[in-house]
């Protein structure tokens, strides 16, 4: 049966309001993975859509014989998103509960807890004043709430948009400490809530971004030609949290968590900017400590850090610049380990696809725009409904050179294969080979490669030098310091190349490489070691797809890759914080200091001792397949190297994107968000406003996620491979149903949408 992987990297936008809608969905996808894994761990099935999505994965096991395994490793999320991201991360990595954000969500995302106790304290005169505002806005005849709110509930709403329209003008409504500490009790309940398995495996790391807005911004120093250095400030930032794997699992501190939350969501006039000293203060009123706080904020905000002026920072909502951050979850691509075939999705949910956030004034697109929407348009609300064409473009092009890659493995196969007997002998490989042997074929097939390759091993050679240049000044650097810092010790590095002569010319040829430069790779090129692992890891599992394929030595193989792998990255964190020799001054003793740290020479013995101890499990002719294999990837690393950019690539197959939205799941009713959403009305603030809103909200956003989710997961089938018809409608009914009967005791504002689901599911 083949193995497969649906990997979900998970985009939430921006939405205000439509947090709720946005939070049903990502519980769908949390419930999609802890279906699957326990499935794969032989658990008992669970009720509810996750017994459904049980159902799908079991019918594709035994129609397709496809045993597929859905996983979510990167989160990415800004504004209202950000904080749904944090959340859903949280529980994958911890096993924990969604449930404490559905109760933040349903009970306390209200007008009347969010507003600032200090704003919404004015004037009886002022209060007096907005009243006919209030009253324009909500009981007008024909006004929004008459048309879109059930009489049981207008008056809930009327009241609750006075008091918010009440509050002191030129002032955010809604108290920043009181988020705060909202999203610290989301936090705590989920700690207390008893924990599950991790919804990802041991090797498998997960990596969370948030975006935000750095209102004052940062100096960046750019180099030029003339003048040699100009100064722009730079207002973008990224916070990064990840979770490398392993037995102990841990993405940041509740603190941290909270703080990308409050940071990211600071919508400009309706929340107040966010400072470092809000969180400081309620966390002193709650007597918490924060073990890591200096650490975190040297990593979250480097360039105040830089300056001691982290409590200066002031920062607003992620979605101001990136309201679809899927630049960083592209980066995080790079470090994705593959043990079996993977489908690779982004997945973004767009809660309200070609409505603006926010829109002043009833005149439409062909209308000139009035005075203050044509400034809040220019400042704001452009710049965040930006399209995400650019970042499309990238994701194909990335696809597009994996392809390219897969036909010149694939095509190269035989040659390879060939070259390698002919250096070794056919029957040689059919031996049961020893540490110190499979070390020798090693050091003999890069030399083979280096000669077999001709003029092309030249290119690769000097490609090859400079990427383990920049990759040793990124580990000096680390997350530290400033672009011009970076360049200072990228020169340093490389005065140090010339002067011994490694660029030189003669220094790579197509004879191969000087004694010299071997010695520099074998001290440094951490990432040759990681992309040769990683191809051994897709050769077995392509064997594990073959029929009577040796499916115990496979896993015990694979479990040996990925904990190698782990050392050699392992050895790489070893370095961030340590202390070496000055680059500049003594970069030949920093070097020294550098090797003897990374110490990649005692992890390849190690390597060869355990690679030869799990090969020697298989047959003789799947033995010497992943032997040729591995002796042979010297030769596509120098034909694929170049194609990559100097990148090698982890995941091997190309990325598709699929929304999910409103306008995408009608398989209960059309129309789209209009249709179905209330957080749209108000310009977003909507579900601020009503119980019965948020209600309706997160339930629509459950039922719209499992149809897509349902459709996502049967799109992983190949061409020409297909569920039963019918299947696929059914196992949807099913969902539909097991979602209203968990949610229907807890949702007690919408019967009457509950009375309309149950006609219209049938």
């Amino acid at each position: 049966m083949l193995e497969k992987e649906l990997r979900l990297a998970l985009i939430c936008y921006g939405g205000i309001s439509l947090a709720v809608y946005m939070h049903g969905i990502t519980k769908e996808v949390w419930r999609l993975a802890r279906a699957s894994r326990a499935l794969h761990a032989g658990e008992p099935s669970t009720r509810g859509s996750e017994e459904v999505y049980r159902r799908l994965l079991e019918t594709i096991a035994a129609e397709c014989e496809i045993e597929l395994h859905v996983l979510v490793d990167i989160l990415a999320g800004a504004s209202a998103g950000g904080i749904n991201a944090v959340f859903l991360a949280e529980a994958i990595s911890s096993g924990r509960s969604l449930d404490p954000l559905t109760d933040l969500w349903l009970e306390t995302a209200d007008v009347d807890r969010l507003l600032d106790p200090e704003v919404s304290t004015v004037s009886r005169i002022a209060k007096a004043a907005a009243v006919p505002f209030a009253w324009a806005l909500s009981a007008r005849r024909g006004g929004n709430v008459e048309k879109t709110v059930e009489p049981e509930h207008r008056e809930e709403v009327r009241t609750k948009l006075a008091n918010f329209v009440r509050a002191r003008w030129f002032a955010p409504p809604f108290g920043g400490a009181g988020f705060t500490a909202l999203l610290l009790d989301a936090f705590d309940a989920m700690a207390a809530a008893p924990a599950g398995p991790p919804l990802l495996p041991d090797h498998q790391p997960l990596d969370l971004f948030v975006t935000v807005t750095d209102f004052h911004g940062y100096p960046e120093r750019l180099r030029l030609h003339s003048p040699a250095e100009v100064v722009e400030r730079e207002h973008r930032l990224t916070l990064a949290f990840s979770d490398p794997g392993g037995q102990r699992r841990h993405l940041g501190d509740a603190a941290e968590l909270a703080f990308a939350a409050r940071a990211t969501a600071s919508f400009p006039g309706a929340f107040p900017p966010f400072k470092v000293g809000e969180l400081d203060a309620v966390l002193d009123a709650r007597g918490r400590p924060w073990p890591g706080r200096d650490r975190f904020l040297d990593r979250a905000l480097p360039r105040h850090a830089a300056i001691g002026e982290v409590e200066a920072a002031v920062l607003i909502d992620g979605s101001v610049l990136a309201n679809a951050p899927f630049r960083p979850a592209m980066r995080a691509l790079r470090n994705r380990p593959a043990r079996r075939e993977v489908d690779r999705r982004f997945v973004y949910i767009d809660p309200k696809p070609g409505t603006r956030a926010v829109r002043l004034g009833a005149n439409g697109d062909s209308d000139p725009p009035g005075f203050f929407a044509t400034l809040f348009g220019a400042l704001s609300d452009i710049p965040r409904e930006q399209p995400i064409r650019d970042n499309l473009e990238a994701i194909e092009g990335r696809s597009a050179r994996i392809r390219r890659q897969q036909r010149i493995v694939a095509a190269m196969r035989p040659q390879v294969e060939a070259a390698i007997e002919r250096a070794f002998g056919a029957t040689l490989l059919l031996l049961r080979p020893s540490a110190k042997r499979l070390a020798g074929w090693r050091a003999k097939a890069q030399t083979v490669a280096s000669r077999e390759a001709g003029y092309a091993y030249a290119a690769y050679g000097h490609l090859k030098l400079s990427t383990v240049v920049e990759e040793v000044a990124a580990l000096l650097l680390g997350d530290a310091g400033d672009r011009v810092r970076r360049e200072q010790i990228r020169q340093a590095l490389w005065t140090w190349v010339r002067a011994h002569g490694l660029n030189a010319a003669e220094a790579i040829t197509a004879l191969g490489a000087r004694e010299d430069v071997i010695l520099f790779f074998r001290n440094f090129d951490l990432s040759f070691r990681v992309r040769r692992l990683r191809f051994l890891a897709r050769q077995l599992g392509e064997a594990g797809a073959r029929e009577g394929s040796p499916r115990e030595a496979i896993e015990r193989a694979r479990e040996t890759v990925y904990r190698l792998i782990g050392r050699y990255t392992a050895a790489a964190a070893a370095v961030e914080g340590a202390s070496f020799p000055d680059v500049e001054a003594a970069t030949e003793d920093m070097l020294a200091a550098l090797a003897a740290k990374l110490g990649l020479k005692g992890i390849d013995d190690a390597a060869d001792a355990e690679l030869t101890e799990v090969l020697g499990l298989f047959p003789k002719s799947e033995r010497r397949a992943l032997i040729l294999a591995y002796l042979g990837f010297p030769f596509y690393d120098i034909a694929t190297l170049p194609l990559l950019q100097g990148e090698g690539l982890d995941e091997f197959d190309p990325i598709k994107v699929d929304r999910i939205s409103p306008d995408d799941a009608g398989a209960i009713r059309s129309g789209g968000a209009a249709a179905t959403l209330k957080g749209i009305q108000f310009n977003s603030f909507g579900a601020f406003f009503s119980r019965a809103y948020r209600e309706n909200d997160y339930l629509w956003g459950r039922l719209h996620g499992a149809d897509r989710l349902i459709e996502i997961v049967v799109s992983t089938l190949p061409d020409g491979v297909h569920l039963p018809p019918g299947t696929v409608a059914a196992l949807k009914r099913d969902a539909f149903r097991a979602i209203m009967a968990e949610e229907r005791p807890r949702l007690t504002a919408i019967a009457t949408l509950f009375e309309a689901l149950d006609e219209e599911i049938g």
